[in-house]
């Protein structure tokens, strides 16, 4: 290789600052121009590193950040950049939502590809929030594994992004559903077209009524088996305990009025639990001749005391006639009418009256209550609708008065009207066919209660989970002369029997938490290696609650136990 010649190697001399004195002070000015511009070059990367919108970051493989600019901080939660140097370690612990094992892949890609650009993750915040990115990330050649990385918050995209599937998707729906509205017109047209549609149509209508009416008396049926029968039962067994006892005369009249009132409930929510009969139309009526008299007197026995309870003077006004027609159903209608004309009046006083309406005669109930407002009169008659009772609150009731006067109207054919005013009260009344011919009138006698007390010192247990039926029927049963012990559940009853068995179980078919008497009694004879004898009391007239009652061999009492009855019944099972 040929040497440089001598003037190429002073050249090269006073580039280096080899030269003369002259020469190297001739380059000084270049020089410190050139480091101006690498420090001015040094200055701008710097400002815009730190001023810099997206995030910057320098990294190791092996190391972890080593330099991250303002705006990296700040996305993360941190005041301070210095704040988020993580090593490798804290990076996968603090940083990346991924862990090690995504930071393991992204080593991975780095080292074959060089780069990773356009890489979306998720970044763990200073709250522990998380925060949607997107990264490009530079591996420097020969510089160690060294990392220079981009960083944006693409947070709002998403959100963006999510925002706009769930407007596609209710964009869907909304088709969907003009799609279906459409064919369902479509197939409505060709209904009205087509003449055989027409009648499946009306088909089908038919058969929603019929489930409708269904509905409703199952609702009706389980309100009243519980709500009405539970209560009744247990005053029921009170009185009966009150009539056996040597009271005062005084008290002996109030107790038998009682006693009237409540056959008189029980004879009314028997013909409830008929509701079903009335809307298939399978009750059949009885009618018969009855003077008006003694049709109304057990009424107005039953209402006088509910009357002066409420602080009302009930008045009657009838004349000597008589009647052809069903005792039990229109004794209903005019029950439902009082009881109506009692709940929403709260001053004032209940007429009872009868005009003569050529052959009709019209049986009206006068009230001086609330009144009625017109555009709801039509409304009274419908199932399960109650105007609001104010004073009478307390009174229970599902709302089916009205709507049953309206079923037994057009079994008997008998027109029903209504007249009211508000603020001054309402008329309720029945036109009922007259008779010409008037019988003699009958005196009846009140039955006499018993007072035997067959069953002295015999051990009973009772399992109810009404408390008041409990302590009615422990009441009935000890002045029978015996032995009571009354419990609410399975648990309760082994506690108070202390290992002895009793003679007789008395059990409610429906406990709490959905356990029926049947289990009880079957567990505790079970217990005791004992066929006790059992008897199941309830308010369900079910087929399932029969066929309970089939398996386990026990006879059934409804609710409300008439006494007799339930005596007869104890006697025969432990004689």
């Amino acid at each position: 290789m040929a040497k440089p010649s001598e003037e190429q190697q002073r050249a090269l001399a006073g580039l280096l600052g080899l030269g003369s004195h002259s020469a190297r002070k001739s380059h000084y000015p270049e020089l410190a121009a050139r480091l101006d511009d690498l420090e001015t070059e040094r200055n701008r990367y710097k400002w815009l590193f730190e001023n810099a919108v997206h995030g910057i970051f320098q990294a190791n493989l092996q190391e972890g950040l080593r330099a991250a600019n303002p705006a990296l901080a700040r996305m993360l939660g941190y005041d301070d950049p210095q704040d988020v140097l993580f090593s490798l370690t804290d990076l996968a612990g603090n940083l990346f939502v991924g862990g090690a094992v995504e930071l393991q892949a992204i080593g991975e890609v780095l080292q074959r590809e060089r780069s990773l650009l356009g890489y979306e993750t998720r970044l763990r915040r200073k709250d522990g929030s998380h925060l949607d990115v997107l990264m490009n990330l530079l591996l420097k050649p020969d510089q160690d594994g060294l990392v220079e990385g981009f960083v944006s918050d693409i947070t709002e995209r998403k959100l963006a992004q999510l925002r706009l599937q769930q407007l596609n998707d209710e964009l869907e729906q909304r088709v969907m559903a003009r799609t279906d509205e459409l064919l369902e017109a479509n197939r409505n047209l060709q209904q009205q077209i087509a003449q055989r549609e027409q009648v499946e149509q009306a088909l089908r209508d038919a058969r929603d009524a019929a489930q409708a009416a269904n509905r409703s008396k199952d609702k009706y049926l389980a309100a009243a088996s519980h709500d009405l029968l539970q209560p009744l039962n247990a005053a029921r067994l009170l009185i009966s305990t009150l009539r056996e006892r040597d009271l005062p005369d005084a008290e002996q009249v109030l107790v038998e009025r009682t006693h009237q009132a409540l056959e008189g409930a029980e004879d009314l929510l028997a013909d409830l639990l008929d509701i079903s009969k009335l809307d298939q139309a399978a009750i059949k009526p009885d009618v018969a001749l009855y003077r008006l008299d003694e049709l109304l007197a057990p009424l107005v026995s039953e209402f006088q005391t509910v009357a002066e309870a409420a602080g009302l003077n009930l008045r009657v006004r009838i004349g000597d006639f008589a009647l052809r027609t069903d005792l039990r159903l229109i004794t209903r209608i005019l029950r439902n009418f009082l009881s109506n004309a009692c709940r929403y009046t709260a001053q004032g006083s209940i007429l009872l009256g009868a005009r003569r309406r050529g052959d009709c005669l019209r049986l009206e109930v006068w009230d001086t209550g609330r009144g009625i407002a017109e555009d709801c009169l039509e409304s009274i008659f419908l199932e399960f609708n109650q105007l609001d009772v104010g004073r009478a609150a307390d009174r229970k009731g599902v709302g089916l008065g009205l709507a049953i006067v309206e079923r037994i109207a057009k079994i008997l054919d008998y027109r029903v009207q209504v007249r009211s005013q508000p603020g001054r009260g309402s008329v309720f009344s029945i036109e009922v066919p007259l008779s010409r011919e008037v019988p003699l009138p009958i005196s009846q006698a009140l039955p006499q209660p018993g007072v035997g007390n067959p069953l002295p010192g015999r051990r009973l247990l009772v399992v109810d989970n009404e408390l008041s039926i409990l302590e009615s029927m422990a009441a009935l049963l000890g002045q029978w002369g015996c032995e009571v012990l009354t419990a609410t559940d399975e648990t309760a009853a082994l506690a108070v029997l202390q290992g002895r068995a009793p003679e007789l179980i008395l059990a409610d078919f429906h406990l709490d938490h959905g356990v029926v008497g049947c289990e009880v009694v079957k567990h505790l004879r079970e217990h005791f290696a004992q066929p006790i004898p059992a008897i199941i009391i309830t308010a369900d007239r079910s087929d399932q609650c029969r066929r309970a009652l089939q398996k386990l061999g026990a006879p059934l009492l409804n609710k409300p136990v008439k006494p007799g009855k339930l005596r007869a019944v104890l006697s025969q099972l432990l004689g």
